[in-house]
Formats: C-alpha cells, sequence, structure tokens
C-alpha cells in the first residue's frame, strides 16, 4: 500500500511474494468476526486494555493553559502499547502455522512484548537488537531471556535499532518460514497498515474516553515519533476531525544544529530505507545518516511513510525536543503526577509543556503517554548529576 509517493516494496521479488502472502492473509483475518474476537479477548484479558484516559491535573495547574490529558499506554502488560500490536501479529501468525517469529527492537519494550506474546503462543522467539540497546536496555533483555527468546546482539554498524532492522531483514530472506513481527509503523508493504490496524485501538479509546469526560473533542494531540506506532494508532481515529491539531515529536539528540538527532522530517529527504520510501536522514550522496537520540525507540534515521505522507500533506506538523528537554519532562512528571514515563513518551511530554499554555483554560489535549520509565532508569541517572548530602 501506498501513502501518496510514499510507503510501496522496495525489496527483492522473493520477498514480495512472502509479503503479498502475509498481507492476503491479513485482509482476510481482519474480517473474519472469529480472528477479531480473540484479539478483542486478548487486548482485554491479557494486555489489560482500555487504558485509562487521565486528567493530568497537577501538571495542568503547573503549566497554566490547557488540560492535559494522558492516555495510560504504560499501563499495558509489559509497559508500553507494543503488546497491542504483537498480540494482533501473533494472532496472524498462528493462523499461518507459523511457529517461529522474529522482531527487531530499540528500547526493548518490542522485542518484550514480542517475546511475552511467543511464550504465550508457544513459538520460538528471536530478537534481533544493537549492542548499544542491549546495554542501555538491560533490564528489557533480562526479561526477554527470561521469557525464552533468543536475543541476538547486532554488531554492525552504529549496533542500534537500524542496524537490528537491517539484520532482521537479511535473517527473514535467508529464513522465509518464520514470520517478522515488525514493531513500528514502517518497512515494506503491508507492514505499515497492519501495525496501524493492530494500534489504532489507542485512538479509538481515547476518542470514547475525552467524549464521556469532557463532554467534546480536544483541541490537540501529541504523541513520539521515531517509526510511529504509538503515534500512528492515536491519530488515526482523529485525522478527519480538521479542527484538532496533530503534534507528532521526533528526537531532537543533542540539537538538529550540531547534527545529532533522530529527525528525519528536520533532514527533508526523501528515500529508501527498509523496504519503504519515506523521509530518511541521508547526505547527498544518498547513504543513510546515524541517527541520535537519548531515548533508544527514537533513535532511527526514518519515519513511518504514512507520517511522511501526514507530513507532507499538512495534516500533521512534525517537531522535535532535545535530549534535555525529554529530561526535564521525565522528572518533572515524575515528581508532580507520580508517574514514570518512558523517554520516548518523554518527548510527547516536554513538547505538551510547550504549547499547552498556548491554549485556552477551556481546552484539552491528549498526550500519549506510550510507555513508562522503569526501563531507562539508569540512563536518566546516568544523565542526572549526584548531589552531596549532609547530615542535619
Amino acid at each position: 500500500m501506498n501513502y501518496g509517493e510514499f510507503g510501496g516494496q522496495y525489496v527483492p521479488q522473493e520477498l514480495k511474494e512472502k509479503l503479498n502472502e502475509v498481507e492476503k492473509e491479513f485482509l482476510s483475518a481482519k474480517e473474519d468476526e472469529e480472528f477479531m474476537k480473540e484479539y478483542r479477548y486478548y487486548l482485554k484479558q491479557y494486555a489489560g486494555r482500555p487504558s485509562p484516559l487521565y486528567y493530568a491535573e497537577n501538571l495542568t495547574n503547573h503549566l497554566g493553559g490547557a488540560k492535559i490529558y494522558l492516555k495510560r499506554e504504560d499501563l499495558n502488560h509489559t509497559g508500553a502499547h507494543k503488546i497491542n500490536n504483537a498480540l494482533g501479529q501473533a494472532l496472524l501468525a498462528k493462523r499461518m502455522g507459523k511457529t517461529h517469529i522474529i522482531a527487531e527492537t530499540g528500547a526493548g519494550q518490542h522485542g518484550l512484548a514480542t517475546a511475552t506474546v511467543c511464550s504465550l503462543f508457544n513459538m520460538k522467539c528471536t530478537i534481533f537488537m544493537g549492542e548499544v540497546d542491549v546495554k542501555k536496555q538491560n533490564t528489557n533483555v533480562q526479561k526477554m531471556r527470561l521469557l525464552g527468546a533468543e536475543v541476538v546482539e547486532v554488531k554492525e554498524g552504529e549496533r542500534t535499532l537500524k542496524e537490528a532492522v537491517d539484520v532482521a531483514f537479511e535473517y527473514f530472506l535467508k529464513h522465509m518460514d518464520c514470520f517478522y513481527l515488525i514493531g513500528s509503523s514502517v518497512g515494506p508493504s503491508p507492514y505499515p497498515e497492519m501495525v496501524k490496524f493492530f494500534q489504532k485501538v489507542i485512538g479509538e479509546e481515547a476518542k470514547q474516553q475525552i467524549l464521556e469526560q469532557e463532554n467534546k473533542l480536544p483541541k490537540a494531540l501529541i504523541a513520539c515519533v521515531g517509526g510511529g506506532s504509538n503515534s500512528i494508532g492515536l491519530f488515526n481515529d482523529f485525522i478527519e476531525d480538521k479542527d484538532i491539531d496533530i503534534y507528532g515529536v521526533e528526537g531532537a539528540g543533542k540539537g538538529t544544529d550540531v547534527g545529532k538527532h533522530a529527525s528525519a522530517i528536520y533532514n527533508n529527504k526523501i528515500g529508501i530505507i527498509h523496504g519503504m520510501k519515506t523521509y530518511v536522514m541521508e547526505d547527498e550522496n544518498g547513504k543513510i545518516q546515524d541517527a541520535y537520540s537519548i531515548s533508544s525507540g527514537l533513535d532511527y534515521p526514518g519515519i513511518g511513510p504514512e507520517h511522511a505522507y501526514f507530513h507532507k500533506t499538512g495534516r500533521v506538523k512534525y517537531d522535535s525536543i532535545t535530549d534535555k528537554e525529554a529530561l526535564d519532562a521525565f522528572k518533572l512528571l515524575t515528581r508532580i503526577e507520580g508517574i514514570i514515563p518512558a523517554l520516548e513518551s518523554s518527548h510527547a511530554i516536554a513538547y505538551g509543556i510547550k504549547i499547552a499554555p498556548k491554549y485556552n483554560k477551556n481546552d484539552c489535549i491528549i498526550i500519549n503517554l506510550s510507555g513508562r520509565g522503569d526501563k531507562d532508569l539508569e540512563t536518566v541517572l546516568s544523565e542526572t548529576p549526584s548531589k552531596s548530602t549532609t547530615n542535619a
């Protein structure tokens, strides 16, 4: 499926045949009431949906602008939105008779969700993860291994998310009997559409919940964007509501002006990466550049093709937040709301902190809290100067 000029299948012919097989099964499954009934059962009884839409009163009062609501994806089983998609694709793999699932992961949340559903459905699981991220996200790595997954450390290149995806695709080409469970709204068709389908429950719930609580739609939506699965999940049900401002937030890292960032939109070049046409971070020779973000889940040199389309059409505004801004937002939300957000989600919180005061106090905005921050504590503490204490 294409999104304007974006998307497509830029892959070898033998992989196209495999992808078309997956697409045919997906299109059939989503119209099968028994399949959807089973999917909804696991979302409710296993993942813990619906996730709450929480009015962050303390943060709202602190900022003095629009009422801020947090979509609490951090409360899902495994601690992030990733379980929604992992359950859906694992059920699809099961329907196709697959017994071996592979996946890539950056922050470890998709890897953890995939390992979890493979344990649930008794499937072999192989997770590809960059060596840098393995060290940063050791807790998630240990959880994956406890669940029975093989975690393959990728030592090529920058040893982060891009390289994990590269190696996962290479493995998929050589072992086409397995099922590749992609975690974000990226890759060749049908993956972006499939991931959106299994994540759109976020926006569906959020719309119903805000109408119940406020009796009106929000003025704005905010979500972080690496590849863009949590954001596309939130945005989907609101895209046709033209009066709603929608913001996607990439990682500005140490600053877009110094070149240490993960903002494909800022880079503003269209190219091919991981089988799709989209905005990518590439140099004048077409070589993919290294992305950087303190957040492993945003450390990706591209963006999902539907996000690229929304940027080009102007329906969604894409901006970026620096590491420092994200860390400050992490600490603020933790201290005044008692909620420890993932560093990915902290980028969205930071952007909300910027724009909430620009809205009327009678307005409300929804920020997608895509995951919890247990996995990021070591990173945050390493970036926080220690304070000496004295005895009274």
